[in-house]
């Protein structure tokens, strides 16, 4: 008879992300066997203390990013010293499995509905392999509805995340999407992703998908499915698509009131360099005119860095940002992320910094992590300050606000709340450096250990 053993999910924090329920451990709760007890802490919201906060556990399992990995190491560096065997798993183990291993007892690569449920059954027989591999990826009507209850929903924002597809067939060369769920669409059979819909708590929900309009016969059946249902939800998009008027249409009408699109430039070299061909600088405008005009809030990213980058850059993208009136901009700078194709050519040019950049201590200080070819690494981390800093002034947040556009709620009540957090996070996290702690929001506040 096998032994029943309890596993302890947990997800590592080391920036101020937003307090967002994570799916992808919920879906892992719902891979596992029965007889497994399971608990779940994320570091975010109540940040681990590893000299005395470790539970008692038979093992653990850790979803790792590349900006996580050295707090996924710590803990499981502090887990192990006591004896718990530790998993890694995610999208940075799946890059650097033989890395991970070195902080792990086993590494699950790429996705696991195949992989967890063995590697429970190895792990029960005493018989825990060192890599657990899927041979194919999961076909999409395998995929389980999240086990939401191992987190408690008041830790969060009052929002429910789920997936609908999985994949992207694009070829951008800084994204490590597209290695790890594969280059084509899948797409969860419609009555499985409309029944889960029906059985969230919350009025908004999330689509965690890469692109959620990617396939467009899917998408509209999706969309139309979900008018009924009289949701709310945001999502992330990509640009193809979104001149058509009449998917918009649909799309607001289905319940659409944001949207989280990477830009990425606004220079026509750069998106070729990074062949991400499906975006088309002359028709930035036009789509975001025709996603206003419906309703649909934009939150933009652009990233600096571009072999075609020049110090003019900022000021430009910031320009065309506020004039666009983005309900907000995320900046980035170019990071190479191992098993990217810009990666390996930064690597095979010795443009690197460091090969290993992702384990410096306080990483995001370094950045950016390789040399750029029209500026300075200094002049590429001011120019970035001066973008935030700018974007997020009070002149702009005046002149970006709506006024001509449909009173949605996101518009009218939470645009300016949003904006003014957003100024205070470039004071504190981007031009000091400082750690906004979220167990600090109002409804934790009295409850964060």
């Amino acid at each position: 008879m096998k032994a029943r053993i309890k596993l302890e999910l947990i997800t590592p924090a080391v920036e101020d992300n937003a307090p967002i329920p994570n799916l992808s451990l919920a879906t892992l709760a719902a891979l596992t066997p029965p007889g497994v007890e399971i608990s779940f802490t994320d570091d975010l919201i109540n940040p681990l203390d590893l000299d005395g906060d470790l539970r008692d556990v038979n093992l653990v399992g850790i979803t790792c990013s590349t900006k996580t990995a050295p707090r996924a190491y710590e803990i499981a560096r502090s887990y192990r010293k006591r004896g718990t065997p530790v998993v890694l798993g995610g999208i940075h183990p799946t890059a650097m499995p033989e890395e991970a291993l070195e902080h792990c007892d086993a590494v699950v690569v790429g996705e696991a509905e195949e992989s967890l449920p063995r590697l429970i059954d190895d792990f029960q027989r005493g018989n825990l392999e060192r890599i657990y591999r899927q041979e194919e990826f999961t076909p999409p009507e395998q995929i389980p509805q999240a086990r939401r209850d191992i987190y408690n929903p008041k830790d969060y924002f009052p929002l429910d995340p789920l997936q609908a597809t999985r994949g992207c067939p694009y070829l951008c060369d800084f994204c490590s999407v597209r290695r790890f769920f594969g280059g084509t669409y899948r797409y969860r059979p419609l009555k499985d992703v409309v029944e889960e819909v029906r059985s969230l708590r919350h009025k908004v929900i999330m689509f965690a998908d890469d692109n959620i309009v990617g396939h467009p016969r899917y998408s509209r059946e999706l969309l139309e499915a979900l008018i009924p249902l009289r949701k709310r939800w945001i999502g992330q998009a990509s640009l193809a698509g979104l001149e058509d008027e009449e998917r918009v249409r649909l799309m607001a009408k289905s319940g659409c009131v944001g949207l989280l699109i990477g830009f990425e430039s606004i220079s026509e070299e750069n998106i070729k360099s990074a062949r991400k061909y499906q975006n088309r600088p002359a028709e930035y405008q036009q789509i975001t005119r025709n996603l206003h005009r419906h309703g649909i809030a934009i939150w933009a990213s652009f990233l600096f860095g571009f072999d075609h980058d020049d110090k003019g850059i900022f000021e430009r993208t910031v320009r065309f940002a506020i004039e666009a009136k983005f309900f907000s901009v995320v900046f980035a700078i170019l990071t190479p992320y191992p098993g990217t194709a810009l990666y390996e050519r930064l690597e095979e040019e010795g443009r690197l910094t460091d090969q290993r950049w992702w384990l410096l201590e306080n990483q995001e200080a370094h950045a950016p992590h390789f040399h750029p070819r029209g500026m300075t690494r200094e002049e590429l981390r001011e120019g970035w300050e001066w973008a935030w800093q700018e974007y997020y002034s009070y002149s702009s947040i005046l002149r970006r606000f709506q006024w001509e556009y449909p009173p949605t709620l996101v518009n009218k009540a939470i645009y300016f709340p949003f904006n003014l957090v957003q100024r205070r996070f470039v004071r504190k996290k981007i031009l000091r450096g400082e750690r906004l702690r979220w167990t600090k929001i109002p409804w934790k506040r009295g409850t964060a250990k």
